[in-house]
């Protein structure tokens, strides 16, 4: 008895094999994925076919018709002057966000919205190109988290306030941060403190201020509005550089400056060598967020730390949590003071 020959149609699809194996095509797809409701020889002869014939499932198609994507997207608005010197911080969320995404077998979509587009949650979960979302405190505004809210979107968010959200969130303790800061630089004997913010209607400036306010309190010192200024995070460097220049024109014997960003302290560094104040002799100065930049400024960069990697993978895991499970998590990571030689 000759062997039966194996169909020479072409296999593109699901269907073809279907048809050479007189099955449905449900029973091919289940087949393929080693479904449990599919008998052992059935699944072999349907697998032995798909060999035959170098067949490979069309991952895309295969999404579609689950209705998943396995992509996640960070928006990000169409706010940077300069879009040649990316946040440093940023840079280093992305690495742990893409390998949280990684260990759990998502990819990362990085998309651009204008400011006041209301709409880019709707197209992206309709199109099926993502499962949902991860956005950033300083790129949204309330409309844009009530808008999510009120779609339905699945999403988290970083650097929002610390406190209980009806949407998951990651956050950083900007208060406690602040606060730290701001107490090293008092228990170096600095009595004249400056504050360079960040925007002044950007949610974890703000906190970081509050945290440097209740240091100098706590310590008998009076909060001087003429020592708080507050720069940007579109250009930080510079807008550290000219808000320094700004404090030694209304106070030349100040002794010491909290920068709500590494970069934000960088550029207050370049103003105080401009101006011939040595650091830390003269001027200690403790920045914000210990990216790598921070340990070879000159001088290196007291700093607080918080985990940029870390914060990436808590905010990829706890998204794929919410849509796995419709379990909403609100993590904060703690701040925690890095000594250098810039104080």
């Amino acid at each position: 008895m000759q062997p039966v020959a194996m169909a020479t149609e072409p296999v593109h699809t699901i269907a073809d094999i279907a048809r050479i194996a007189g099955v449905s095509k449900a029973t091919v797809s289940r087949a393929l994925n080693d479904s449990p409701l599919i008998g052992t020889d059935t699944k072999e002869r349907i697998r032995a076919i798909a060999r035959e014939h170098d067949f490979r499932m069309n991952a895309p198609a295969r999404r579609l018709s689950l209705k998943q994507s396995h992509v996640v997207g960070l928006m990000t608005y169409e706010y940077r002057k300069d879009p040649s010197r990316p946040d440093a911080f940023l840079l280093e969320m992305m690495s742990g966000i893409t390998s949280g995404l990684l260990e759990n077998g998502y990819d990362l979509l990085v998309f651009q919205a204008a400011a006041e587009d209301l709409e880019w949650p709707r197209r992206y979960l309709e199109t099926g190109r993502v499962d949902g979302f991860i956005l950033l405190a300083w790129n949204c505004t309330q409309a844009h988290l009530d808008t999510l809210v009120a779609q339905k979107a699945p999403f988290i968010a970083w650097g929002l306030p610390h406190g209980a959200h009806p949407f998951s969130t990651v956050s950083g303790d900007s208060f406690a941060g602040g606060k730290l800061a701001t107490e090293h630089l008092l228990r170096t004997a600095r009595t004249k403190i400056a504050f360079i913010g960040g925007p002044e209607k950007a949610v974890e400036a703000q906190d970081r201020l509050r945290g440097y306010e209740a240091a100098l309190r706590e310590a008998g010192l009076e909060v001087d509005p003429e020592l708080v200024v507050h720069g940007s995070w579109q250009t930080p460097e510079p807008s550290g550089t000219e808000r320094m220049r700004e404090l030694l024109e209304r106070a030349p014997d100040l002794d010491g400056v909290f920068a709500a960003s590494d970069r934000l302290a960088i550029g207050a560094l370049e103003a105080l060598r401009e101006r011939g104040r040595r650091v830390p002799d003269d001027v200690g100065v403790v920045g914000y967020d210990d990216v790598a930049l921070a340990q070879h400024s000159d001088p290196p960069l007291t700093t607080i730390r918080q985990d940029g990697p870390l914060a990436g993978k808590l905010l990829a895991r706890h998204l794929i949590e919410h849509l796995q499970t419709g379990v909403v998590t609100n993590l904060s990571i703690p701040a925690e003071l890095v000594v250098r030689e810039s104080t």
